[in-house]
């Protein structure tokens, strides 16, 4: 590594807020990475606990050149940031609760890039890589398995930033920026115009990531809410995500995460709606449940690999083939969307009336700097 070249191989662009508990792992598996020429760009966004003071010291201690960038609170803004002033060829944006074991994973995967972009003839290709849970205990494993076999397909809403994104600087140029207009799904969002402007590999390496928020939160709670994320997403409605951190942080996050808050106030703003809005918005809720149903045929082939101890991404996805095949013209269509509408109204309304029973706002969550993780990762 070249720490006084005037142009790295990689710039690896990191947001932060507040993980002075957590960059020190990614920093010394960084460290560890051989044979490639990087610089190191924090991005931060106000952290209060000496975040980039603690980075700036083991950089300092393990003679990594790097440089921490201010940026005003938001994962997109942060990294548009980071990458304004990143220097090198390529760019790597990476969670701060991320890690490599394999100490040539950034070299192997900046190779398999390049390779694929030398038999395209084009820049316009990026690559993630496959992603492994750092979990502590067995807890919930099937819950993971799933997830670190769903982020090795390369279809829509299945890559995410905490797999990591690299890519040209230049094909970062034509399809960046991160939308900075949303707290959320600002990695999702761009993942889907590379998507549509160039093409997505899987690199050879594995990038470790916490699973922090779903331990904290429960699983099948985060899970919910994400799913609740996607459809307001599908349905055009970001001033409805907009208003998310708000009910987030008026949560206790010592008590895992409540979503009745969420669904009460989705329901208060659709009241506020023209009929016809309100319309529009749950068909494109019905549209964007339709177009995930695969998911259930994908499940069935992962909980038959978990069984057969297979390794993630290993075997065959013999239902999923069969459904993209047969099963998807089944339900896809207008009928098909406006009972899969007719039911996402249903549940909203029973959510609403069961959750005035069972719970009120003000349990659960986490601050709002950290609404997004796991939201747009999974």
């Amino acid at each position: 590594m070249d720490a006084g070249s005037a142009q790295p191989e990689l710039s690896i662009i990191i947001p932060v807020f507040n993980e002075a508990g957590n960059i020190q792992n990614l920093i010394q598996t960084l460290a560890a990475q051989r044979d490639i020429d990087f610089e190191l760009i924090l991005c931060d966004g106000g952290s209060s606990d000496g975040t980039p003071d603690r980075f700036r010291e083991m950089a300092r201690r393990l003679s990594l050149p790097a440089r921490t960038v201010v940026a005003p609170r938001g994962r997109g803004r942060q990294m548009n940031a980071g990458a304004a002033a990143a220097r090198g060829t390529f760019y790597l944006f990476l969670h701060a609760d991320s890690d490599f074991v394999d100490g040539k994973a950034l070299r192997t995967g900046l190779d398999a890039l390049a390779a694929v972009m030398q038999s395209a003839g084009h820049d316009r290709v990026a690559g993630r890589f496959a992603l492994r849970f750092r979990q502590q205990t067995d807890t919930h494993r099937l819950f993971y398995y799933y997830h670190e076999c769903k982020a090795r397909l390369n279809r829509a809403g299945c890559t995410h930033g905490d797999q990591g994104f690299l890519l040209h600087r230049h094909f970062f140029c034509l399809s960046g920026p991160f939308d900075e207009s949303i707290p959320v799904l600002e990695d999702t969002r761009l993942a889907e115009t590379i998507r549509e402007s160039g093409m997505w590999i899987l690199l050879p390496g594995e990038i470790h990531t916490s699973p922090r928020r779903f331990e904290t939160e429960g699983c099948a709670r985060r899970e919910i809410l994400n799913t609740l994320v996607m459809a307001i997403s599908a349905s055009g409605r970001d001033d409805f995500l907009r208003e998310m951190p708000r009910i987030y942080s008026s949560q206790d996050h010592t008590r895992g995460l409540s979503l009745y808050p969420f669904f009460l106030r989705i329901r208060e703003m659709l009241d506020a709606l023209p009929f016809r809005e309100r319309v529009s918005f749950w068909y494109a809720c019905g549209s964007c449940a339709v177009a995930n149903i695969w998911q259930i045929a994908f499940f069935i082939d992962a909980l038959r690999h978990f069984r057969l101890g297979l390794p993630p991404g290993e075997g065959e996805n013999s239902l999923l083939r069969h459904f993209s095949r047969y099963g998807a013209a089944l339900v896809d269509h207008p009928a098909g969307r406006t009972v899969a509408a007719v039911m996402a109204w249903a549940c909203l309304r029973l959510i609403c009336t069961l959750g005035r029973f069972r719970e009120g706002p003000g349990r659960g969550g986490l601050p709002p700097a950290d609404f997004h993780k796991g939201v747009d990762d999974v």
